[in-house]
């Protein structure tokens, strides 16, 4: 399936864009919200990048004409400030980052992130990385199994189906995405099988998160980048599930605040300044049509702050 960007126009709209201005695409996936980040450039620059090298390699096709105004880098947006150092770049009048798991990524079963085909359990966005989902299913302990089902998958039967793994792994590893689909679906009660949503897919996306430390290159990368962008410069993060846009709004929230200190204090000792303003008080989702034509996009939410 051809990869679609998500929430194209309000994100372009959102980053209030300037022909002259430097822009970090974080996310660079198969170039969509690049493409016409780029187009709107004239002296500008974009500084697009991914941790999967493939979506590299097929980007720079992709957008060839754009050359000139494009940097690519093959990095996590959690070393945001160090890769914006090493480019030369002070500061930028806008980022984006999508953290959704690109349609490519999904669709290509050579990558083992869907449980829609059988391949070997990979999950790995960056292949050079060391863990992938093949070691953290076959070696991790049952209650670390279980804490991931519960906390990154939000799965009501994690200890049944941590335990149903751990057995399944004792008589054989558990090499691809079938037999880890069938162990999940073996665990859960006939009801659950039954429901519209895949019983594996929370499970899935668990395994996802843990392999990639998702959460922590999320919270990594918020922390840092209001410190490099210039004044009146947009922030624009597109998240999938709650536990991504709890972080961004909480870290929005968080420098958006004036003062730091505790409620109960009769003044402000904390010196603190206020660092970004928010502008989306509520986050934008995909209109009626975009999810017409890209159901993907359903569970997007898009917020948006600027730096003061």
């Amino acid at each position: 399936m051809e990869h679609t960007p998500v929430l194209l126009r309000e994100c372009i709209d959102g980053l209030n864009i300037k022909p002259d201005g430097v822009y970090i695409d974080g996310t660079l996936g198969r170039g969509g919200h690049a493409r016409e980040i780029t187009a709107r450039l004239s002296s500008g620059r974009l500084i697009a990048l991914d941790r999967d090298a493939d979506a590299i390699t097929e980007a720079k096709e992709q957008l060839s004409g754009f050359s000139g105004k494009i940097t690519f880098v093959h990095g996590n947006f959690r070393d945001i400030s160090a890769i914006m150092e090493s480019h030369e770049v002070e500061a930028a009048d806008g980022m984006l980052f999508d953290l959704g798991v690109s349609s490519p990524q999904l669709d290509d079963l050579t990558r083992g992130f869907s449980y829609s085909g059988d391949a070997r359990l990979d999950m790995r966005m960056d292949r050079q990385a060391e863990l992938s989902a093949h070691e953290i299913v076959n070696s991790w302990p049952e209650d670390k199994l279980r804490q991931i089902f519960f906390d990154y998958g939000e799965e009501r039967y994690a200890r049944q189906i941590a335990r149903a793994i751990v057995g399944k792994r004792g008589e054989k590893p558990i090499d691809t995405t079938n037999e880890l689909s069938d162990a999940i679906i073996s665990a859960v009660p006939a009801a659950a099988r039954r429901e519209s949503q895949h019983p594996a897919k929370r499970c899935f996306q668990a395994i996802r998160i843990a392999v990639n430390d998702e959460l922590g290159s999320i919270a990594q990368m918020l922390a840092s980048a209001p410190a490099k962008l210039k004044p009146g410069g947009r922030l624009c993060v597109i998240s999938f599930h709650s536990l991504e846009d709890r972080l961004v709004k909480n870290a929005f929230n968080d420098f958006a605040k004036s003062c730091v200190c505790p409620k109960d204090f009769p003044v402000c000792v904390c010196n603190a300044s206020q660092d970004l303003r928010v502008v989306t008080k509520r986050p934008i989702t995909p209109s009626k049509d975009e999810l017409d034509n890209n159901p993907r996009a359903r569970s997007a939410k898009l917020r948006i702050a600027e730096k003061v």
